[in-house]
């Protein structure tokens, strides 16, 4: 058992029988294998594609399950909720697209489907296991960690459940987002030439700034709030290049061309919106409904989201279905906009709540076990706790490219705070916080060790106590 505990143990970290290592790329590879197989087998066998037929299977996807029914049923992109009311933006594009795809192929609402769907999130998350590997060895690599914590990281996020619980039971884009966001992370550290083994070899290459184009476009089709990030991480980059000599004016062309490419991907859903909703929807239509529903007493600040009152029988579905979508949501904003300028206070609490919510856990109506939910929110909240005490130490210890991720904490959380907060939002920055965990538990380890050694050396100098 040791024996072969100890040849796993190998593996995992990539050495061969010979005492040598393979390539970054070929453990990267070896940890999306085993986060995907995992991923798969815990759906098979626990039957997670089994989606209750709640209000009509409404928790198949929730809004991004109607609209993909309609699309797939040929009423185009539309009906959000129940029935048929017309042509919509409530959702990003990009992922409802996809379970359209599925719908189309495997059925609609199917268990088969649930199951392929749940399959490529799968993949999605098994795939952000790699750039995490290849974040924390490019920024740890200078302080001698690099490729234990890309290791353990790795790992982590392969085999924890709660890392992947979003790719196995929500039909939502979380997965899709993540890996997204993770990737243009690496692409980023590339571009600053962060953790090159080669110091000879090109940075800021036109290919880079194109595909860091493609996938912000990408990004902003599956969950636009992570916008808010972009001119942070171009300008980031081009840091990088006002750096070396000559090369600032390449990267200024380069970013100008990622532009370019980033408005391209967006153009085809504007154009749509424009001509089919008669109105300027850039990414998505919703945010004076969900900016009303947030502030209303009722709600306390908990998320309970805005679709719960849009079922047939309710007063905002058919006053939805009257005005349409465009003049629904302006009216919701308005009524939004007045409340908030006469309730300044409540609205500041609010946003303290949500503050609170997204970092240390957001509450849910204890229905089976009170230790339950503890567990879950002491759980939440010690992984939040754990990344930012990890950020911290990264900081002081100037890690490189820890500063683009310090903004990535400060930024990203921001609409959420102002608007509403779900446990699934914080799941774009989990990938860093794993890492940062991972760092800062082994930098304690080490400052105990070091400690300990330390305090043997001042209490016996010459080494006599071991005699």
């Amino acid at each position: 058992m040791g024996g072969m505990m100890s040849r796993l143990n190998a593996w995992m970290k990539g050495e061969d029988g010979s005492g040598g290592s393979d390539s970054s790329r070929r453990i990267q590879w070896r940890i999306f294998w085993v986060g995907l197989v995992v991923r798969l087998l815990y759906i098979t066998l626990a039957h997670t594609y089994r989606i209750r037929l709640f209000q009509d299977h409404f928790q198949f996807g929730w809004e991004v399950g109607r609209i993909a029914r309609a699309v797939a049923t040929g009423y185009g992109y539309s009906d959000p909720f129940t029935g048929h009311t017309g042509p919509t933006a409530w959702c990003p594009p990009l992922y409802t697209l996809l379970l359209a795809g599925v719908f189309k192929v495997f059925g609609v609402y199917s268990a088969t489907s649930a199951w392929v769907i749940f399959a490529i999130d799968s993949v999605f998350s098994a795939a952000t296991a790699s750039a995490i590997y290849e974040i924390a060895l490019r920024c740890y690599r200078s302080q001698g960690t690099g490729r234990s914590v890309a290791l353990w990281s790795g790992w982590l996020w392969a085999l924890y459940p709660a890392a992947m619980q979003y790719a196995v039971h929500w039909v939502w884009d979380m997965t899709l987002t993540t890996f997204l966001f993770t990737w243009v992370l690496v692409l980023a550290l590339r571009v600053r030439g962060i953790g090159e083994e080669d110091a000879s070899r090109p940075r800021s290459t036109t290919i880079r700034w194109a595909v860091f184009g493609v996938l912000w476009g990408l990004i902003c089709l599956s969950n636009s709030t992570l916008i808010l990030f972009l001119p942070i991480c171009g300008v980031w980059m081009l840091l990088g290049a006002a750096k070396q000599r000559g090369q600032l004016a390449p990267a200024v062309g380069q970013a100008v061309l990622a532009g370019v490419i980033f408005l391209a991907c967006m153009a085809p859903w504007v154009w749509r919106n424009w001509t089919v909703m008669h109105a300027f929807i850039p990414t998505r239509s919703n945010l004076g409904a969900e900016m009303y529903q947030s502030v209303q007493p009722e709600h306390q600040g908990f998320p309970w989201g805005t679709t719960v009152s849009y079922f047939e029988a309710t007063p905002n579905f058919k006053s939805y279905k009257k005005l349409g979508e465009v003049a629904y949501v302006k009216q919701q904003g308005d009524l939004a906009d007045a409340y908030i300028r006469t309730h300044h206070r409540w609205f500041a609490e609010l946003f303290v709540k949500r503050i609170y919510f997204f970092w240390f856990g957001v509450p849910h109506p204890v229905e089976k076990s009170l230790f339950v939910e503890v567990m879950r929110e002491l759980n939440y909240g010690f992984l939040s706790l754990s990344g930012l005490l990890g950020l911290a130490v990264s900081i002081r210890r100037r890690v490189p490219g820890v500063w683009l991720f310090a903004w990535a904490f400060a930024v990203l959380p921001f609409a959420y705070y102002l608007i509403t907060v779900q446990a699934r939002f914080r799941h774009p920055l989990e990938p860093l916080i794993a890492i940062f965990s991972v760092f800062l538990f082994q930098s304690a380890e080490k400052g105990r060790v070091w400690s300990f050694r330390a305090a043997l050396v001042r209490s016996d100098p010459k080494g006599t106590s071991g005699k």
